[in-house]
């Protein structure tokens, strides 16, 4: 079976719009972050090796580093979060025709519940990531392509909101109310910064025109 990550774009959009449940939202916002990611690489990859920007050869070599590493961990988590949806859903068609059975049911169910959560948090947190890498394109890119690192800040922001719903629609089902409340917490922090982050990038951006 061909990875989801190998194939073709027009096939992963037709997989998102059929009737089959994989690949959905937690996916997609994988696939946002990664496009982020890939942006902030093709800034730098248009920046390293100018003569106008040789002061900053070092910085956009580091950031490419940094951005095609996180450009590849987003994209292993678009397969990553068909692989934990599917495992939640064969969780709740466990039988439930004992109590013995039902307890292993729920037992499975809520073990799966903290993967679905875990999941979407790493995709927010790389999210975040991408967005901050964006800022140091957009900081320090070329001009010619500035507005791609932009593009990449709105991507990653959005991955990041994306990810964020999957995350509250998951932690709102757990039983474990002290890792919900973490993990719920851990993401307003991040959606905090990020918020105002992807806005400055936003207007860094919008500056240099």
């Amino acid at each position: 079976m061909t990875d989801i990550k190998d194939k073709t774009l027009h096939l992963f959009l037709d997989e998102l719009a059929s009737k089959t449940p994989t690949p959905g939202g937690g996916s997609a916002a994988a696939f946002m972050g990664a496009q982020s990611a890939a942006l902030t690489s093709m800034v730098c990859n248009l920046t390293l090796g100018k003569p106008k920007y040789a002061a900053v050869e070092t910085d956009m070599q580091q950031l490419l580093k940094q951005s095609e590493v996180l450009r590849q961990q987003l994209t292993g988590m678009i397969k990553a979060d068909v692989e934990v949806f599917e495992r939640l859903m064969a969780a709740y068609g466990l039988p439930k025709d004992s109590d013995e059975q039902i307890a292993a049911r729920s037992e499975s169910i809520q073990k799966q519940l903290k993967e679905a959560t875990l999941v979407p948090m790493a995709c927010a947190r790389a999210c975040a990531s991408a967005i901050k890498l964006s800022r140091i394109a957009a900081e320090k890119g070329n001009l010619g392509v500035i507005s791609d690192a932009g593009v990449a800040a709105m991507a990653g922001y959005a991955g990041l909101k994306s990810a964020a719903l999957n995350v509250y629609i998951n932690a709102g089902s757990l039983k474990d109310k002290e890792f919900a409340e973490q993990a719920l917490k851990e993401l307003e922090e991040i959606l905090k910064f990020s918020s105002s982050e992807a806005e400055n990038v936003y207007r860094i951006v919008k500056e240099k025109f």
